[in-house]
Formats: structure tokens, C-alpha cells, sequence
């Protein structure tokens, strides 16, 4: 096993196609620049199978895997052990064990079961690779699943409350549909209730008009963004608001149209596939599969971006803000759709770049 202490990934490997979860390319944009990878990526685990989400438990990463249904703690000396395996987690292609949180004792998880999306909780003991989960407490179940556009990520906001991303699985119209808690955001207590103050009164909605978001972060001031996968012509980055539409299926990318709330920044889909987001240093990061590298976009300048990385690691399903100005990266070629390396998948140390 490599040490991440010690071993500099000082190779640039030949990136390769082999689809997306989002479709062919359509238009063009401006080419972003492209700036030297940075020095010092680290190797801190390898052998994921799937990998899906980041998410700290002290200093701890642990992982979700999609396909296993294992979360996976990762000690210092990038060893891997398996603390659970989720229970009734039943998906395929791109559904399975998707995104995680950990908060006040808990790990939450979000996964799909059959002919549904379940989010559930679990007690959090112990530390390390000792740690354990305790028995499931379902907060939210029966958010329609699909073998594909299925959402999954969760994040707690500033706020306090656990918010979670939803895909329209497969069906666009669902997204426009108050009563459809597919191709939404939702919004709810740590414990699965209801906020009092959503946008919609008794509604898990906060933002709706979505086809499939997978990343989720909040800027220092409060802001919230997500990245969201198009059909076959863009992919885009969304300042959210509550209670905003942001039109699919009616609108795929910039509209113009006063009705819904326009992209912040869009790009080709064969060049994005945008993934888990994080914020740190005034920036905001973002993990692309089909594109296959990392953007970065200044929150000051939210129209701009710079990518690194591009083809070196293969497809990147999440990113995370780390402690002492890192980020923890993961790689996401054993899903089926890429062309895995040796030691794939691999999660990544990085300076910020």
C-alpha cells in the first residue's frame, strides 16, 4: 500500500474515453486555459471499486462504494478497512451506495433500493478504522430511482440542515412536478423532517427544475452551488435559491428567460460531467468524469474557470476540501464507463492548485 507521507504521483498518464453520465457533446465554448498540474499530488489509498463519496469522520476519509455497498475507512497509512456494509442497497449502472455525511454522531447515507432512493442514518462509534455504524433510522425513502439520473449527493448546510440531490430518473417531467420529489434539491432536519421555513410549505423542495445534480457547497457567505449534468448539450454550475426553478427538461443550459434561473457557467457535455464540488480559498472545485479533469472556478468570477489535471487521472467523481489547504480527490474508472489504471480506483492528496 502507498503512503501518502511519502509518495509523490509523478507520472502523467494518457486519459481515455468510454462514455458519460451525461450524453454526446453539442456547441462549444470558450477553452478554458489549461495551467500546469501543481506538484505534490499524493497517493492516499488504491483498489476502490467504485468509489462515490468523501466524507471525514474526525480526520478520518471514509468512502462510499457503489457497487459493494461498503463504506470504507482509510488509515493513515492508506490502508483500507470496512466498517459497514449498507443494508438493502440494491442499484445498478449508476445506481448503488452513492453520496455520504457524517454530523453529531451520525453517517448518513443516501442509496438506492430497487424502485426507490433511500436516505437514511446511522449511529457513529468509535474512530479510525475501528469505527462502526448502529442500526438504520430511515429519514426519506420513495424518491424514484432509475438505473441512470439518480442524484445522490448529500451535504449539511451552513444552516444546519441535511440537503440532498435528486435525479429526474429518466423521466424529465417529474423535475417540474411540486409533488415529485425527483430532479429536486431537498431540504430537511438532521433527523428526516419537514423545515418549517422550505420555500414550499410541507414540501421536502427547496429547488426544483433539476435533471441530475451531483454536487453540492456552500461559499463563506452563505451561498449554495451545485453542479448539475445536461442531456447532449450542456452541463452547468448553479448559484441555488430557494424555491428556484432552474427548467429542465425546458431548458438545458442559459435560456434567457425571466420563468427559470440561468447556469452561473455551462460547458460542453463531452467536456464536463460535473460530479462532487467543494469550496476552499476563495474557490470553487469541481470533479468531472466524462471530462476528466478538475476546474476550478473563483466564487469573485464565477464566469471564469481553469482546469488541471486534464486527462492524467481519468474520470473524478468526487472532490472535498482537506485539511491544510488539500483536497481529496477521487478517481472513477472502475464504474463500468472507464478504463481503469493500475491501483484504480484511487483517492488523491492534493495541494490547492
Amino acid at each position: 500500500m502507498l503512503n501518502k507521507a511519502s509518495l509523490l504521483l509523478l507520472f502523467s498518464l494518457a486519459g481515455c474515453g468510454g462514455g458519460s453520465d451525461s450524453g454526446s457533446a453539442g456547441g462549444g465554448s470558450p477553452i478554458p486555459p489549461i495551467i500546469p498540474t501543481p506538484s505534490g499530488p499524493l497517493v492516499v489509498a488504491t483498489g476502490l471499486q467504485a468509489p462515490w463519496s468523501i466524507a471525514f469522520h474526525g480526520t478520518t476519509p471514509l468512502i462510499s462504494e457503489r457497487g459493494t455497498a461498503r463504506i470504507l475507512a482509510v488509515s493513515d497509512n492508506g490502508s483500507t478497512s470496512s466498517i459497514a456494509t449498507i443494508a438493502g442497497v440494491n442499484g445498478s449502472s449508476e445506481g448503488g451506495l452513492l453520496g455520504i455525511a457524517v454530523r453529531d454522531g451520525y453517517l448518513y447515507a443516501y442509496f438506492t433500493a430497487g424502485a426507490e432512493n433511500r436516505i437514511e442514518r446511522y449511529p457513529l462509534t468509535g474512530s479510525g478504522t475501528s469505527a462502526r455504524l448502529g442500526a438504520a433510522q430511515l429519514l426519506l425513502g420513495g424518491i424514484p430511482s432509475r438505473s441512470n439520473h439518480n442524484g445522490g449527493r448529500l451535504a449539511f448546510g451552513p444552516d444546519g440542515m441535511l440537503y440532498a440531490s435528486t435525479g429526474d430518473a429518466g423521466v424529465g417531467s417529474r423535475s417540474q412536478d411540486l409533488n415529485s420529489l425527483a430532479g429536486k434539491i431537498l431540504r430537511m432536519t438532521p433527523d428526516g423532517k419537514v423545515p418549517s421555513n422550505n420555500p414550499f410549505s410541507g414540501s421536502y423542495v427547496y429547488s426544483y427544475g433539476h435533471r441530475n445534480v451531483q454536487g453540492i457547497a456552500w461559499a463563506a457567505d452563505g451561498s449554495m452551488y451545485a453542479s448539475e449534468f445536461g442531456e447532449n448539450t450542456w452541463d452547468e454550475l448553479n448559484l441555488i435559491k430557494a424555491g428556484g426553478n432552474y427548467g429542465w427538461p425546458e431548458v438545458e443550459g442559459k435560456a434567457n428567460n425571466a420563468k427559470y434561473i440561468d447556469p452561473l457557467q455551462q460547458w460542453p457535455t463531452s467536456e464536463a460531467s460535473p460530479s462532487g464540488i467543494a469550496i476552499s480559498g476563495g474557490n470553487l472545485y469541481i470533479a468531472n468524469l466524462r471530462g476528466e479533469r478538475l476546474r476550478k472556478i473563483p466564487l469573485s468570477a464565477t464566469g471564469t474557470s481553469t482546469e488541471f489535471y486534464v486527462k492524467e487521472f481519468g474520470r473524478l467523481r468526487d472532490v472535498v476540501a482537506a485539511p491544510g489547504n488539500r483536497l481529496y480527490l477521487l478517481t472513477n474508472n472502475t464504474d463500468g464507463r472507464g478504463a481503469p489504471k493500475p491501483n484504480d480506483d484511487r483517492l488523491l492528496d492534493l495541494p490547492l492548485p
